[in-house]
């Protein structure tokens, strides 16, 4: 069994016929799915999708290209969202320095503000991190100095330093189907030495379809085709990589498998 351990299956390309887009799925031996929120107007739709089925679970937050839209977010709003038995992470949330949607500063806030609440609550953080290393490596370590949290960074196409960075701090690194693209020779060898507890893999539909299916719109489905990809990197079976992922999902995501 795979988890796709992110998706947005809310997202347009999946939500016009989200039925037949877990079937798809489930088919191709998704057993799991981690159903992602952006912004304050999805939580109550990954949620109600969360509660609907028993294999999906919901992860509430405000992306960083987001955060200007919730600069003045209450965090006891995302305290209340994140009870539902179903939510199980909070995010995703991080700091996103290429496209710059967002003021830098606000972006840090929200960022630190989540980390909070994953702190109180035990929940996982979701981490995205573009073009921007060193400060959320910096808030990485400051939070943690503070105290523990569970952490992710989803969809690494980070540095081989930053990688060792955050392994060393104690998180869990997530490899989309970027892994699968020719020019990704250097993602490649990172995906292969990643320490065996400390991988995960996702979609991050509708985005970023592996090879074979570049140009399409990405489905849960196509976690299949990256697990099995990463899997040959690191010269194992590919049921061997679905029960590691599968196990170190449950393993940080601790409310799913309760």
């Amino acid at each position: 069994m795979l988890i796709d351990s992110h998706c947005h299956l809310e997202y347009k390309g999946l939500i016009e016929d989200q039925n037949a887009v877990l079937d798809r799925a489930r088919q191709a031996g998704v057993g799991g799915f981690l159903n992602i929120s952006t912004k304050f107007s999805e939580w109550e739709q990954v949620v109600a999708t969360a509660n609907r089925e028993i294999d999906i679970w919901a992860s509430i937050g405000i992306h960083p290209h987001e955060a200007d839209q919730h600069a003045d977010l209450d965090l006891h709003l995302l305290r209340g969202a994140v009870s539902d038995p179903n939510v199980i992470a909070i995010g995703e949330t991080g700091l996103d320095y290429y496209y710059d949607k967002s003021d830098r500063g606000v972006q840090q806030r929200l960022f630190r503000g989540h980390i909070e609440v994953a702190r109180e609550t035990g929940l996982p953080v979701i981490i995205h991190t573009r073009d921007a290393e060193d400060d959320t490596a910096s808030i990485l370590e400051d939070e943690l100095r503070k105290g523990a949290f569970p952490a992710l960074i989803h969809c690494f196409t980070a540095s081989a330093d930053f990688g060792r960075k955050v392994l060393d701090l104690g998180l869990t690194i997530s490899l989309s189907g970027i892994v699968t693209f020719k020019n990704a020779k250097e993602l490649q060898e990172i995906a292969a030495e990643l320490p065996e507890d400390r991988i995960l893999v996702e979609t991050d539909s509708p985005f970023l379809a592996p090879v074979p299916h570049r140009g399409k719109v990405c489905e849960p489905a196509f976690v299949q085709d990256t697990a099995e990809f990463i899997a040959n990197l690191r010269g194992v079976a590919p049921e061997t990589f679905a029960e590691t992922t599968t196990r170190n999902f449950f393993n940080l995501f601790t409310k799913a498998a309760a």
